[in-house]
């Protein structure tokens, strides 16, 4: 498939790549719009490397992100979106090494260690955050604005106008099926139900802290009558799962998928995919993207308040926003945000052009806008403890 191939559709139309990328910037974050979040705290100028970047302004950046020389992150797993080569790619490009204090923290886990933190214990220097939770740090001052060189060439619902965050990839529910273990891979959220599927099916973990766990319920529900308006349908599925045995607690990460302890995931497409490449000498895996209920979640990059190494943090910005950072996200089976502007400009060679399911598998996919996700995880603090998690 080239950049520009479409793909034939039920109804006779067609849709290629950059029409689907194109659907999700204005569909997602417009339903979950900017403005949702630009009225929670005043413009303040962002400090050190100023609010933009701009032209001529990058090479003093760089300048001061190598005397620095590192930059602190809380929660980038270097297993997530291919960031192991991102991360050493940016180490030999610009010798600024990246430490992170608790790569496999979620969400919340990560707000809050963030906020808790106090002078020279402040670990994060920029952190990565799903829309719900940079909401949550914008409300909590952790936070502060900085565009990007590439700002312009970036979708507008992907950004806050004033600079608070810029998302840089986009990932969508997904099921994993390892192959001898999982006879018929589930091809829709009513298979789950199946008998055969007892002790199999799981989830990235709760899905009350950690956003790809709650995109699972929230696409569930879609799928059994629900709506992004309405989670209680895949609160409900799941709990059935739960009874019928074919729910397993524990989170479906890539140890447990290995050794057949949750031998059905349903996570982002990104992950599974990178899974099914390092099951490829165990058998490989089956990944299918589900038909009745696929929601997608955008990742936000953010400039923290307190950045002890703020040229550097403001780099590594940059560089996840540049055409090399894009193209290696994209080599991480992510959806990155500036794929359309990438493909206008032939920048994305044919061997990236092919690594993700076919286009039309993702033309249902939903983005929750805040106020929805809102709603969902009031739904969810109540009920997911006694009716799924037992607490």
């Amino acid at each position: 498939m080239t950049a520009t191939h479409k793909t034939g559709l039920p109804d006779g139309s067609s849709i290629s790549r950059r029409e689907l990328l194109r659907r999700g910037t204005l569909s997602a974050l417009g339903l979950a719009s900017a403005a949702s979040i630009n009225g929670i705290l005043d413009v303040s100028q962002a400090s050190a490397a100023g609010v933009s970047a701009g032209r001529g302004s990058l090479s003093r950046l760089i300048a001061g992100a190598k005397q620095e020389g590192q930059v602190t992150t809380v929660g980038l797993d270097p297993s997530w979106v291919n960031y192991g080569e991102i991360i050493d790619t940016f180490h030999r490009k610009y010798g600024v090494t990246l430490t992170d204090s608790a790569p496999t923290a979620v969400g919340a886990q990560i707000v809050q260690a963030v906020a808790s933190l106090e002078g020279q214990d402040r670990e994060a220097d920029v952190v990565e955050l799903s829309f719900t939770y940079t909401a949550q740090a914008i409300r909590q001052r952790l936070v502060i604005p900085y565009r990007v060189a590439t700002w312009d060439s970036v979708p507008r619902n992907m950004k806050d106008p004033h600079g608070y965050w810029v998302g840089s990839y986009w990932g969508a529910t997904s099921f994993l099926a390892v192959r001898g273990m999982v006879k018929n891979a589930p091809k829709d959220w009513h298979d789950l139900r199946l008998p055969e599927y007892k002790g199999m099916v799981a989830i990235s973990g709760d899905p009350r802290l950690a956003g790809q766990a709650f995109a699972a319920v929230m696409a569930a529900s879609l799928a059994n009558g629900g709506s992004l308006n309405n989670i209680q349908p895949g609160i409900d599925f799941f709990a059935e799962l739960k009874r019928s045995g074919n729910f397993v607690p524990a989170p479906a990460s890539s140890g447990n998928i290995a050794k057949g302890a949750t031998p059905i995931a349903v996570k982002w497409d990104f992950l599974n995919l990178a899974t099914r490449d390092s099951l490829a000498n165990q058998g490989g895996a089956t990944i299918t993207i589900p038909k009745s209920g696929v929601v997608g979640a955008y990742y936000c990059e953010s400039v923290t308040a307190f950045a002890r190494h703020p040229h550097a943090a403001r780099l590594w910005q940059e560089f996840l926003l540049s055409d090399q950072g894009q193209l290696l996200v994209l080599k991480g089976y992510a959806h990155p945000a500036r794929y359309e502007n990438l493909v206008s400009r032939h920048k994305v060679p044919g061997s990236l052009t092919t690594l993700l399911p076919h286009a039309q598998a993702y033309k249902h996919v939903k983005f929750p806008s805040l106020h929805q996700i809102s709603m969902a995880s009031a739904v969810l603090q109540e009920q997911w403890g006694p009716k799924v998690a037992g607490s």
